[in-house]
């Protein structure tokens, strides 16, 4: 029998920077105005390709949810542990607040419009949960 390992009270990073989920058609390229931020994901299917980008270049005729708060979930997170999206989902949805959400190898972001992301945050302050200001870091890359 595996165990698992859970957490019930999780401490977010909320981003400043206004960020895009875009929708590009499958195959596509990346374009040059999409410029990485606090969050930059590629996800490719056989139907689509979609990108979390900073939202300030974003064309006005590309399909896009524009206008997101990033909160990511501070890590490294242990790939064994079990509900903690549902444990930050939950309160979001008994408000009706629409979320995207995806994780990294490390952790969970959880991105809702920026009209809302007082609210979300409030509503995981009320579970117990820390949510504090992030300051974006600058990945560095390494010389060859």
């Amino acid at each position: 029998m595996t165990t698992v390992t859970t957490v019930t009270s999780h401490t977010l990073q909320q981003f400043p920077e206004k960020l895009a989920v875009v929708r590009l058609p499958p195959g596509a390229e990346i374009p040059a105005w999409a410029e990485s931020s606090s969050l930059f994901s590629i996800t490719a299917t056989a139907t689509e390709t979609s990108l979390v980008c900073a939202g300030r270049d974003v064309p006005t005729k590309v399909v896009a949810l524009r206008g997101l708060t990033a909160f990511a979930v501070q890590g490294p997170l242990e790939l064994a542990l079990v509900g903690v999206l549902a444990d930050l989902l939950a309160p979001l949805a008994e408000l009706g607040i629409s979320v995207h959400a995806l994780s990294t190898y490390e952790t969970a972001w959880v991105l809702v419009a920026g009209a809302e992301a007082e609210r979300a945050a409030d509503a995981w302050r009320a579970r117990g949960h820390v949510v504090d200001l992030a300051v974006p870091v600058k990945p560095t890359r390494k010389k060859s």
